[in-house]
């Protein structure tokens, strides 16, 4: 059942792809997903369709893990914001990270919060969104 709807997921990404307008800076994109699989959902757990990332993996690491995983999640946000989205869509997207790492810093609890809020992945959805409803 979980890797139904996580493949429902990748195929709605594609298909806001499919809708962007010719201007946006296809490189930027696919940073972008490379940023998001690799925080999110880049190594499969054995036995399972269950993916993590690199965020809960370094969100060990006391504070420092967590601050490190929100920087590079910045970086979503500013392409986003270099490639035009909306104001309201980069606050929702900061909103994410900032749950991110205020969670995630929480000793073990954070851990497993991390494992399954996909902050990353559904910042590039968002801001995919954003972009293709613009092109409309």
């Amino acid at each position: 059942m979980a890797s139904d709807s996580v493949a429902a997921f990748k195929t709605d990404l594609e298909a806001l792809e499919d809708d962007l307008p010719a201007t946006v800076d296809d490189g930027a994109i696919e940073r972008m997903r490379l940023v998001a699989h690799t925080l999110d959902e880049g190594i499969r757990v054995p036995g399972t369709d269950f993916r993590v990332g690199l965020d809960p993996i370094v969100g060990i690491l006391p504070g420092a893990g967590d601050t490190a995983a929100a920087a590079v999640s910045l970086y979503l946000i500013v392409e986003a914001a270099r490639m035009g989205v909306s104001n309201s869509t980069l606050l929702r997207m900061l909103a994410n990270v900032g749950v991110d790492t205020v969670i995630g810093s929480i000793p073990v609890l954070g851990v497993v919060f991390d494992a399954f809020w996909k902050a990353n992945t559904w910042n590039l959805k968002l801001a995919l969104e954003d972009l293709a409803a613009e092109h409309d």
